[in-house]
């Protein structure tokens, strides 16, 4: 793992400019609340927030090109992510070896539904307009991501995400979450992709506060550590073809 790591917080900015309860929550914005946080972990060199109303969508080769991470949050523009830009996101995490940190809603998001091939949906419930209690299990300890992370996160308001979740399997499980309306869902999961690591995490939804949960942010903090690209030299190229090393006959 790089100890100069350069973040992106990709967030799509829309609630907080249109919706007074997200607003009194996060009166920044979402992102900015990440943000924050990154900036003061250890191995985080610099941490860039990009928006959906930035030139390019915020996701130029510029940008990507100097983003060693990106954790991506999405909900009511999903489809406003221009085809070109998911393209080029998907062949950065995968060509590139950027990692992706993929949280809550952004389960919809195009970026990771390409990286998924799949539809990506769930069950969901935002109970009375207050959520209800989550608690997030740990069930790899082992796991980087949960290093000094208890083995349950409570948090008392959440929104319910239940299965089926549409994903493939993930290499690594790394949450099972239980909620008090009596669902289960795999709400920390981890997978590879070509050159690069992909994460989801579930806990988030835009009008209840828990961007502002330390053992939460932790787990981000751990997720952005874990998906640093590899520094392995040759990586994928576009022409496979390789003269041999070795005279052959």
């Amino acid at each position: 793992m790089s100890n100069e790591l350069r973040v992106t917080v990709w967030n799509e900015g829309v609630h907080e400019k249109t919706n007074e309860r997200v607003r009194k929550v996060y009166p920044k914005g979402m992102g900015w609340q990440i943000a924050q946080y990154l900036k003061k972990q250890e191995g985080i060199k610099s941490v860039r927030i990009a928006q959906l109303e930035d030139p390019d969508q915020g996701l130029s080769d510029k940008i990507l090109n100097t983003t060693d991470v990106m954790t991506w949050w999405g909900h009511v523009a999903h489809d406003r992510v221009s085809d070109e830009n998911v393209e080029r996101v998907r062949r950065r995490v995968v060509e590139g070896g950027m990692g992706l940190v993929v949280l809550h809603s952004g389960h919809m998001s195009k970026p990771f539904r390409a990286l998924m091939g799949t539809t990506c949906m769930l069950k969901w419930r935002e109970w009375q307009g207050i959520g209800e209690k989550e608690r997030l299990w740990v069930v790899n300890p082992a796991h980087p991501i949960v290093d000094g992370v208890p083995e349950r996160i409570e948090l008392e308001r959440s929104e319910m995400y239940g299965e089926h979740f549409d994903i493939p399997q993930p290499d690594e499980q790394v949450f099972i979450s239980w909620f008090q309306g009596g669902e289960v869902f795999r709400s920390g999961c981890c997978w590879h992709r070509g050159l690069g690591k992909v994460f989801y995490f579930s806990p988030g939804h835009e009008t209840i506060p828990i961007y502002r949960n330390e053992l939460i942010l932790k787990v981000i903090a751990n997720g952005v550590r874990w998906a640093s690209p590899s520094r392995v030299l040759g990586g994928i190229k576009r022409d496979h073809f390789v003269p041999p090393l070795e005279p052959i006959g």
